[in-house]
């Protein structure tokens, strides 16, 4: 079994907003007849841009960390449980047009995609630094706020 790295768990996080984010300029441009939904959209694709620029400096600030674990292979358990998601499977244009062919559908992926970010933020903030920490659970503030405005376009289209 390899050891995962914190440095490492920060490249899968890199690599989820880089898959969020493209998801949601995708999304933009789908549904750009409905302007309310294509500046929704927009937006998160800037703030996960946003997010890619914050992970990096994490990134910088975990390599060569030395991390207690509570028994051997603990934070690696955790994190490979945490980050085996099928969300990011096949995510890219091609399937996008395939499997998101309504706003509904649109919306209620990237609900989904923002549970999963707090999820992981929260398992990786269990093993950084306390400087680390505080940009983490900055990031989940704002991920909670991007569930929540999802939902909101989510109740309006459904009104």
């Amino acid at each position: 079994m390899s050891v995962l790295q914190p440095s490492d768990i920060v490249d899968i996080g890199i690599e989820k907003e880089i898959k969020r984010r493209d998801f949601y300029a995708l999304a933009a441009e789908q549904f750009a007849g409905n302007t309310d939904l294509s500046a929704l959209f927009g937006k998160l694709r800037d703030w996960e841009e946003a997010h890619i620029k914050k992970f990096e400096r994490i990134r910088e600030d975990v390599k060569g960390g030395n991390y207690a674990e509570s028994y051997p292979g603990e934070i690696h358990e955790y994190m490979a449980a945490v980050v085996d998601s099928d969300l990011y499977e096949n995510l890219d244009a091609e399937s996008f047009a395939l499997n998101v062919k309504t706003p509904e559908a649109a919306l209620e992926a990237g609900i989904g995609f923002e549970k999963d970010a707090i999820l992981f933020f929260g398992g990786l903030a269990n093993f950084v630094d306390p400087r680390a920490r505080e940009v983490i659970q900055e990031l989940i503030s704002e991920e909670q706020q991007h569930m929540l405005q999802l939902f909101e376009m989510k109740k309006k289209l459904q009104a």
